[in-house]
């Protein structure tokens, strides 16, 4: 019968043991020949959330620049609206003036429409008839009994009253188109100081982009000379890393576990990449801290942007509530001058109304009736 022999105690250890060696290793070559961790040596992860965050302000200011352009076009909407609506206002009341002319100032109403009467010459007495002739009678035909002796007298009269209301309402027609010239002037006005404090604050923006942009122009330009700077330093620190790794193969003990073996000499802050073991507590604390120090800088910052954000905000309100209240103003001052225009046509009417009343009841109220006309062809004379 065969017998083999049973494994003892020391033997399941030191198996234990030779297992455990080999797991170290393998953990050892997966740390020492990635290139990554033995070349880099800086915290991947951290630079990546850099870059994340950088993304993230350039996504928020294109998305600024969008909303405050919808703005813009906004305010451009509002204020071609705004010009329509005076537009259409203008055309109203030009109308309402031309309808009123037609209606209550025609030629007919006037009071001397005498002097332009077509008919005015088959009214007109022969020249050599001189009012209050007494070598005419009655069975004449050509004096009659309250004729106007003072006819001359009277057309010069009115003549000259029709060209002192033509001067007083062409007086009053300047003064009009000369209030409404102010306010149009005056609206043009608010309006183009609108659009220069737009333009301003247009450059205003324009000008901190400017500055944005040359400073972080500036910022990665001082990186990339960093980084490039690292390169270099990475390259010589490799260099000088293989030099030291080709003289410790030839003349020491390249897997040796000793924390001495990855001393370096240029200082005691710089190790040899390929022969650390990793950080201690300290120098773990002391990135730990820096880290945090780091994201303090970082949320001052944010927190400045935001307030400068704020401000920006609270500044934009601001100017929109001004527009708000000059408008406000613009338009009560519009409808005060419209209820002054109708007050004053409103006078207008009455007073020609009277004017009209005056001349029915005063002027024209000798009329000759049929009992006038019957008393001539009565006799042989």
């Amino acid at each position: 019968m065969l017998k083999f022999q049973l494994a003892t105690a020391e033997d399941i250890k030191n198996a234990a043991t030779i297992e455990r060696r080999r797991q170290i290793e393998e953990i050892r070559k997966s740390r020492i020949f990635n290139p990554r961790i033995r070349k880099i040596g800086v915290d991947k992860e951290f630079l990546d959330k850099q870059i994340e965050e950088k993304k993230y302000q350039r996504d928020a200011d294109k998305a600024k620049e969008e909303q405050m352009d919808q703005a813009l076009v906004q305010s451009s909407k509002i204020a071609i609206i705004l010009e329509k609506k005076e537009e259409e206002e203008r055309r109203k009341l030009l109308k309402e003036i031309n309808t009123y002319r037609q209606v209550c100032q025609r030629s007919e109403d006037r009071r001397d429409y005498d002097l332009y009467d077509p008919n005015g010459l088959k009214k007109t007495p022969q020249e050599n008839i001189v009012c209050g002739d007494t070598r005419y009678g009655l069975a004449s035909a050509q004096v009659f009994e309250g004729e106007d002796c003072n006819k001359m007298q009277r057309l010069k009269e009115q003549k000259e009253q029709m060209q002192s209301w033509v001067m007083q309402q062409m007086n009053e027609r300047r003064a009009a188109e000369k209030e409404s010239r102010d306010a149009e002037k005056a609206y043009q006005d608010a309006v183009v100081a609108r659009d220069k404090r737009a333009i301003a604050l247009e450059l205003m923006e324009e000008e901190c982009r400017r500055r944005l942009r040359e400073a972080t122009a500036k910022f990665n330009k001082a990186l990339a000379e960093e980084q490039e700077y690292r390169r270099r330093c990475e390259e010589i620190q490799d260099d000088e890393d293989k030099r030291a790794e080709i003289y410790n193969h030839v003349t020491g003990d390249f897997l040796t576990e000793a924390k001495e073996q990855a001393e370096s000499n240029r200082g005691p802050n710089k190790p040899l990449a390929s022969r650390y073991k990793g950080m201690t507590s300290e120098e773990l604390k002391t990135y730990r801290d820096e880290q945090l120090r780091q994201i303090e800088e970082i949320q001052k910052i944010k927190f400045a942007e935001k307030q400068r954000n704020d401000d920006w905000n609270r500044q934009m309100s601001g100017n929109a509530r001004t527009a708000e209240t000059y408008y406000r103003e613009l338009e009560r001052k519009k409808a005060q001058l419209n209820k002054q225009i109708a007050e004053e046509n409103l006078q207008l009417a009455e007073q020609q109304k009277s004017q009209q009343k005056y001349l029915n009841r005063i002027i024209y109220k000798n009329k000759s009736t049929p009992e006038f006309f019957s008393q001539f062809n009565k006799s042989t004379r």
